[in-house]
């Protein structure tokens, strides 16, 4: 998945305004107890991190 993917996918879950803030803020253990930016940035994958997010918020399935 690429990463323009990956980021319409959380504004289009989160809206265009929270999904930034979501990434920054909210500390998954679907991450490893990383941020969705640090995760990123850590070197996950892109598609691996929209699973994690898709887990931990409860994303309908037919936007996964």
């Amino acid at each position: 998945m690429r990463l323009t993917v990956f980021w319409q996918r959380m504004a289009d879950h989160f809206g265009e305004a929270y999904a930034d803030t979501f990434a920054r803020d909210h500390v998954m253990s679907e991450l490893g107890g990383r941020t969705v930016h640090q995760a990123l940035e850590a070197g996950w994958e892109a598609k691996d991190v929209w699973r994690a997010v898709c887990t931990a918020v409860d994303v309908p399935r037919e936007k996964r």
